[in-house]
């Protein structure tokens, strides 16, 4: 997956994300989710150590809440977002502009997997034809019409389930959030699926 931030720009987000309230880390990197529709999720590797860079800084403050620690803007952070206002500006389009371009990665790994799909279904049914061949001139108008038949048929179940998984994945972002590994997800089970109907033919 290409960068989200450029340097130093998740640093200043995340400062702007505790100006807002204070904030522990998983809500932080829950916050980041939310604002990217769920294309992006960063892991505690990612956050941690800059929140720990911002402490050191002086820019923000942690307290023990339970068994959570709490981050919390300082005077000093407050400061820093305000005299960068203007690169924060940048920042916040740039954070627009990444969630444009992920939501494009989750489409196209969706139409490749379907495209790969239905490649794998064209060959199967170049097969079947090629088997039927074989078979008695009697027997070979029925089985290529009987073949045709069901690649248009197979065509039309495709496109069905890509326009409605579109619409579903459109709706979970929009919604509670689009997981990061979708796209993998959707791959490894297309793959499965592709297997087991391949394993189907003779």
């Amino acid at each position: 997956m290409t960068p989200v931030f450029s340097h130093g720009s998740l640093r200043l987000y995340l400062l702007s994300l505790l100006a807002e309230q204070p904030r522990h880390g998983y809500e932080l990197i829950q916050a980041l989710s939310d604002r990217f529709g769920g294309t992006y999720s960063p892991s505690a590797g990612t956050i941690y150590p800059r929140l720990a860079k911002l402490e050191e800084d002086g820019l923000v403050t942690k307290t023990a809440d339970g068994r959570k620690t709490v981050y919390e803007i300082t005077d000093a952070g407050r400061s820093e977002l305000l005299a960068r206002e203007g690169e924060l500006g940048r920042v916040e389009s740039e954070v627009t502009e990444s969630v444009r371009r992920l939501a494009d990665e989750v489409r196209s790994g969706v139409s490749a997997a379907m495209k790969s799909l239905r490649a794998d279904l064209a060959s199967a049914a170049r097969q079947a034809k090629t088997t039927a061949s074989a078979a008695p001139a009697s027997t070979h108008a029925d089985a290529h019409l009987a073949s045709t038949r069901a690649l248009h048929e197979a065509d039309l179940v495709l496109n069905e389930f890509r326009h409605q998984l579109r619409a579903d994945l459109r709706t979970q972002a929009a919604g509670a959030g689009l997981p990061e590994e979708t796209v993998s997800a959707l791959r490894r089970q297309l793959d499965a699926v592709r297997a087991s109907i391949l394993a189907t033919q003779p």
